[in-house]
């Protein structure tokens, strides 16, 4: 019988200005991945990006606006959607916000339209406060698209110790020490990658220990995924080798990778193709961990904006912004190779995280 796995859900963002729903909640079927029972809620403008805080029963979510905040959303103990309830939203000091995370103690914010990251207090029962804290990024990279930084991802490393953020308009990842009092943090390294990749997204191998670990960056503008060996004890990246998020033959025009997924063991990664309207395959169980392409498969929509696994693996996720739906893949254990399975249509779908 079908049912869903110890209540886990799915929460969903969408862009409320180009007609979606705003926050959407729906139950995972523990035998088919599949997702039923929409419940929405449009209190928080754009929120484009999700982080869910199930210790305290929260979820936030970022405001892509040029008046840039996020909310803290409460949840009932059952995490039931219908008790969404949105405390005020705090401005962030930044542009047009496109990521989030908790880390030490605070949430952090990407700042993609004003090129930086926010920090923000956060109270033992889950609540934002102050004060906020804006560490400004500086550069720029040869493309249009980067005339200046652009923020666009906030990770924190597996030893909390380090918040690393991509931005995409200085073609480097900026390395945070969160060992410092208070709200804020300390700049502690930029690292360049490739002139014109534009830094995305990244994501840490799972299951390496701290201090021998793989961090994987996907780039928006010149569709590759880059791989860095990461240096816990020194807060540093180590560039090992760059690989492309397509097959031979294609060019690439017209090409913007998103989003980066893994798998829970570490030996697969999955990248979106948004353009070419894919899901790429990596192995990453060479030498090192450099990521190797093993085919790309169809995303079941159009503009692919963001990835998320299942928590047993068995299941990936595609968020399909343009063609307003979310599509569901059984991952073959074996190969890591995705089949789809099934979709819910869902306007202007922009990330999907479980809890």
């Amino acid at each position: 019988m079908s049912g869903t796995v110890s209540g886990l859900r799915a929460y969903l963002g969408s862009f409320t200005s180009a007609g979606g729903h705003g926050i959407t909640v729906v139950d995972v079927d523990q035998d088919s991945g599949a997702l039923s029972g929409p419940r929405h809620t449009d209190v928080v403008a754009d929120p484009s990006y999700l982080a869910l805080a199930p210790r305290v029963g929260m979820l936030y979510a970022v405001s892509e606006t040029t008046a840039g905040a996020v909310a803290a959303l409460s949840l009932d103990g059952a995490r039931e959607p219908a008790a969404l309830s949105a405390r005020a939203p705090v401005p962030v000091g930044g542009d047009a916000p496109t990521h989030l995370a908790l880390a030490a103690g605070r949430l952090f914010t990407a700042n993609y339209g004003s090129g930086s990251v926010s920090a923000l207090g956060v109270r033992a029962d889950g609540t934002l406060g102050g004060p906020l804290r804006v560490h400004p990024h500086q550069g720029s990279g040869p493309r249009p698209e980067q005339r200046g930084p652009h923020a666009h991802a906030v990770v924190p490393d597996p030893s909390g110790q380090w918040l690393l953020s991509a931005d995409l308009g200085t073609d480097s990842v900026w390395v945070y020490d969160l060992r410092a009092a208070g709200p804020g943090v300390r700049l502690h390294r930029e690292t360049r990658l490739r002139t014109g990749s534009g830094p995305r997204h990244l994501a840490f191998r799972p299951g390496a220990p701290d201090r021998a670990s793989v961090v994987y960056v996907v780039n928006e503008l010149d569709s590759t995924l880059t791989a860095c060996r990461w240096d816990a004890e020194g807060g540093a990246l180590e560039l090992l080798g760059v690989t492309r998020t397509l097959p031979d033959g294609h060019g690439g025009e017209g090409n913007y990778p998103s989003a980066l997924a893994l798998s829970p063991d570490g030996r697969f990664a999955w990248a979106a193709n948004r353009g070419d309207d894919s899901v790429a395959l990596f192995r990453l169980d060479g030498e090192g961990g450099l990521p190797a392409l093993v085919t790309t498969v169809p995303c079941g929509g159009h503009w692919p904006r963001d990835l998320a696994v299942h928590p047993s693996g068995r299941w990936l996720y595609a968020a399909n912004e343009r063609s307003g739906d979310i599509t569901w893949f059984a991952v073959d254990q074996e190969t890591g190779v995705p089949h789809r399975t099934g979709a819910l249509g869902l306007p202007a779908v922009s990330s999907v995280v479980f809890g």
